[in-house]
């Protein structure tokens, strides 16, 4: 039998968790002051402490500190009602095992008990760099999937080992990775972001190993690579699934020897830098069908941190809403309407928290009064239904070049003329009927002028009625 110490100023927090732990075979102690559980704690000796961070008098954070004078080796709980990211790195750089989010799944609470009871709190997560003041706040969110990764920026960002970040396009994994950088020893150095899909691949070992002069034709300089400018701080691989073999092969050395090789250069160089990767690519599936090399993914993947989709959080919106319209500009007062917040939620955010951005901040820029409506969205992403209609349309491509050549009036020249009077009206109707009839975005997507796109319109009469969103 186990003793646990809980302290919470609500009583039904300690009642209920009185009662789960009793029923798990548990001896409990509740109160509702932090300066009582020191008290109590420097008496009973207590297994476990699980501590609300918002306590009358000294608060929970202050008490945890307190508690390594009174009860050294004892795992503590926390709990807290607003789990942001500083929350969660506050609690564990203070030696916290774990923190829980209100409100909690009871069986959740118990089995992180049940884990406390069998661990002891991580020496390593003691003593490193201290918290900048400047804390970014774009890591938003109150769901069970971000305070999931939360936690694991808390854990991994004072150990230095590679950290591998999954997760769709536009779900953040930059900023997951800066935030590692931000919270770790290395927070002094550099953060070096490389974006791999943006490069082909001489440009990108360039960029990474550093060149000669001379090394290749344009290289009329010496140039340091990106892990060097990385000693002593972070690299960060964005799309790390879009490097070839033969580049994993060069990364998979310099992450097991430190040591780089310049293009165009015998000599070596070392750089004392920690790699973190991200990709929106299931490695284990490239791995399998010889894509990327399994010793690279076993070596990066030494922590992994999975990013959920928007639309697996959707409780986040509206705090993530609101944040970015006061980014589009702070001196505006813009509130959102209760069905501008319920159109929001109701989308499938095929491009997540990137796509979310796009549309308030189109959002903002076209409302004139101070709240946003449904009306002042543009339209919702149709990636799917877009890619699903491509055979439908090359079939009906086909069936229309047919059509035409075979008749014995159609003339066999002139088919390109042909093509476009019959293609354009169908496509630029189309896409004003995506857009909502909003002219400008719909030039937009078809890559045309927006003059170009109303002389169309009127020549194939369409959309009569259209948006003067524009």
């Amino acid at each position: 039998m186990s003793n646990i110490l809980v302290v919470d100023d609500e009583p039904s927090i300690c009642w209920t968790l009185e009662q789960a732990l009793a029923d798990d075979g548990h001896e409990v102690v509740a109160t509702s002051t932090a300066e009582e559980a020191l008290q109590i704690a420097e008496r009973l000796r207590p297994d476990v402490v699980v501590m609300d961070i918002r306590l009358p008098g000294m608060d929970g954070l202050e008490a945890l500190e307190a508690l390594k004078n009174v009860a050294r080796d004892t795992p503590v709980i926390m709990i807290t009602a607003f789990g942001n990211l500083d929350t969660a790195v506050q609690a564990i750089k203070r030696g916290a095992f774990e923190y829980l989010t209100k409100p909690f799944d009871l069986e959740d609470a118990i089995q992180v008990v049940r884990r406390a009871l069998g661990s002891k709190p991580s020496s390593a997560v003691g003593e490193h760099a201290p918290l900048p003041q400047d804390m970014s706040q774009t890591l938003l969110g109150s769901s069970p999937g971000m305070q999931a990764v939360f936690r694991k920026i808390a854990m991994v960002a004072p150990h230095d080992v590679p950290v591998l970040i999954t997760g769709e396009s536009g779900t953040g994994k930059e900023l997951v990775a800066a935030a590692i950088h931000r919270y770790s020893n290395r927070s002094s150095g550099l953060f070096i972001p490389v974006c791999i899909p943006a490069m082909n691949e001489s440009v990108l070992e360039s960029e990474l190993f550093g060149h000669s002069r001379g090394a290749f034709t344009g290289a009329v300089v010496e140039r340091r690579g990106l892990l060097q400018a990385a000693d002593g701080g972070t690299a960060f691989l964005d799309e790390i699934g879009d490097i070839s073999l033969a580049t994993q092969v060069k990364i998979l050395r310099v992450l097991e020897t430190k040591a780089i090789t310049s293009v165009g250069r015998d000599e070596q160089y070392t750089s004392d830098f920690r790699l973190v990767a991200a990709t929106h690519r299931n490695l284990e599936e490239m791995v399998g069908r010889g894509e990327f090399r399994e010793d690279l993914f076993y070596r990066l993947s030494v922590f992994r941190i999975v990013i959920p989709p928007l639309r697996e959080r959707m409780e986040d919106i509206p705090v993530l809403a609101r944040h970015f319209i006061w980014n589009v500009d702070p001196r505006r007062v813009v509130s959102l309407s209760p069905s501008a917040l319920e159109e929001l939620v109701s989308r499938p955010w095929n491009g997540n928290i990137r796509e979310l951005r796009n549309v308030i901040e189109h959002a903002v820029i076209v409302t004139r009064s101070g709240e946003i409506s449904p009306h002042s969205f543009p339209p919702p992403m149709r990636r799917g239904e877009e890619i699903d209609r491509r055979p439908q349309l090359n079939q009906a491509l086909r069936e229309w070049w047919k059509e035409t050549y075979n008749r014995e009036e159609s003339p066999t020249e002139g088919m390109h003329e042909a093509f476009l009077s019959a293609a354009e009206p169908v496509i630029m109707e189309e896409a004003l009927k995506v857009t909502g009839g909003n002219r400008q975005e719909a030039a937009r997507i078809l890559g045309l002028h927006r003059q170009t796109l109303r002389e169309k319109i009127r020549k194939y009469g369409l959309n009569p009625n259209p948006t003067e969103d524009e």
